[in-house]
């Protein structure tokens, strides 16, 4: 009879991996910044160091406590109650966190003329089997076509197109009271973050998708560009990001309700693309016009792109308030925006982002989701050096060369990718899209990590 084999090898990878990402990053001293101290005894950085490896380990938090009791000097009430705290403040942890990644491993090794971009988009934070949870909402699942209960999970990312980072969240109930199943707790202090951010959670997602950009700014994340589509695009938004002195590149909702000042007159962009002649052939790119929009009596010019389908006999409108790009670059810089997708489908399939977190408390799934976007933080450093030569010393710095950015032909197909669903108005990515661009994130980790996230899935 044999006895179960250990993997040594890879546990003891992974914890030299972890404490180097921890100690490189100084998450101690963000975790602090953000208000993460302790409250009984024992240090939170050690408490966070256990639950950031869980999903690394293949274990919950009850299995690793019962496996391996001696090396946690501490309960489970305790690790409750630091993810219960409505004193620290996750949001500003993971903007911290993802600004330091940016100043000390990404932008050494990006040119300064490469175009940065912040990507703002949301996905579905499922709790359906939850009555008692804080905030519960019944929201609208786009991929599934049916209602679940539980949050939108709104996210800002960043990307120089190689390398995607989350750099703010806010997990979203809803401002209609109606489709609330629970209310926030009276139990927490009007004064603490936690009921700062249970009142954000129940702001319209426009207004928190412009505060999320103002924390950005404010951190001093470096882009110039905001990115997003169809549901975050109108008349006033773009203006209102504009105004954050951001460049908009977006895709236009073909709504008759949204109007832009074209030729001296309100018009929609399906009106736009009727009156104007179209190239001939099979110009991927069938119309490029200018326009503006007029908000308090400010106007912002925008020009738009429309580009052709590859199966139907229809477009996609790309707007930009940039006017100096060209019509590949709009392409081009939209293209960025897959990464994101990729950010959600990693998330819920590896990263355990809907299946470790039962808790009821509000703050405790905000620190749950803050959690594993720093999980996903550790793996997008892990790439980043497995493919960039150059983040290996100082001899690979010099002779290498600087990643590609993202081509034009790559972004227009995975923009013509919009067209195989649309769903309620708002277009959804493919899933084999979205696998395939799962795959090529896989291809590019190093060994390890390939094979102890294909056995969490």
């Amino acid at each position: 009879m044999y006895s179960i084999t250990q993997d040594n090898h890879s546990t003891e990878y992974i914890s030299e991996k972890t404490n180097r990402f921890f100690q490189q990053y100084q998450i101690g001293k963000i975790l602090k910044a953000a208000n993460g101290n302790k409250l009984q005894g024992i240090p939170a950085i050690h408490i966070l160091r256990l639950l950031f490896t869980l999903v690394f380990c293949h274990r919950s938090l009850f299995m690793q406590m019962h496996l391996h009791p001696a090396s946690i000097p501490f309960g489970k009430d305790t690790v409750y109650r630091f993810l219960n705290s409505c004193h620290t403040n996750w949001r500003r942890f993971v903007l911290l966190l993802a600004g330091r990644i940016i100043k000390e491993s990404v932008e050494p090794l990006t040119d300064e003329n490469r175009k940065n971009v912040l990507i703002l988009d949301d996905s579905v934070f499922s709790r359906p089997c939850s009555k008692k949870v804080e905030l519960l909402a019944k929201v609208y699942d786009h991929a599934n076509q049916a209602y679940t209960f539980g949050f939108r999970m709104l996210t800002l990312g960043w990307s120089d197109g190689n390398t995607f980072l989350p750099v703010n969240h806010c997990l979203l109930s809803t401002e209609n009271r109606k489709n609330r199943v629970n209310e926030a707790s009276a139990a927490v202090d009007s004064r603490t973050n936690g009921s700062k951010q249970r009142k954000l959670a129940k702001e319209k997602m426009t207004d928190v998708s412009i505060q999320l950009l103002k924390e950005a700014k404010a951190a001093g994340i470096p882009a110039g560009y905001v990115v997003f589509d169809t549901w975050f695009c109108s008349p006033s938004f773009i203006a209102t990001v504009k105004g954050m002195e951001y460049d908009v590149i977006a895709m236009v909702k073909k709504s008759s309700k949204q109007y832009f000042l074209y030729n001296g007159k309100a018009m929609d962009v399906k009106t736009i693309y009727r009156q104007e002649k179209k190239r001939r052939g099979r110009a991927k790119v069938l119309l490029s016009v200018e326009a503006s929009i007029v908000r308090d009596g400010v106007t912002v010019p925008v020009r738009f792109v429309y580009v052709r389908n590859r199966t139907k006999k229809d477009y996609l409108v790309l707007v930009t308030t940039d006017m100096t790009l060209s019509e590949e670059e709009i392409v081009r810089l939209y293209g960025k925006r897959w990464s994101i997708e990729v950010f959600f489908k990693m998330c819920k399939s590896y990263l355990r982002l809907g299946k470790e977190c039962r808790s009821v408390s509000y703050d405790a799934m905000v620190a749950h989701v803050a959690i594993v976007f720093a999980r996903y933080m550790l793996l997008a450093v892990e790439q980043r050096e497995n493919r960039d030569m150059r983040s290996l010393g100082e001899l690979f710095y010099l002779s290498a060369d600087e990643l590609p950015d993202i081509r034009y032909m790559e972004a227009l197909r995975l923009i013509l990718c919009r067209f195989a669903e649309l769903i309620q108005e708002r277009t959804v990515l493919e899933e084999k899209e979205v696998l395939e661009l799962l795959d090529i994130f896989f291809e590019e980790l190093p060994l390890l990590w390939k094979q102890t996230l294909q056995q969490c899935a």
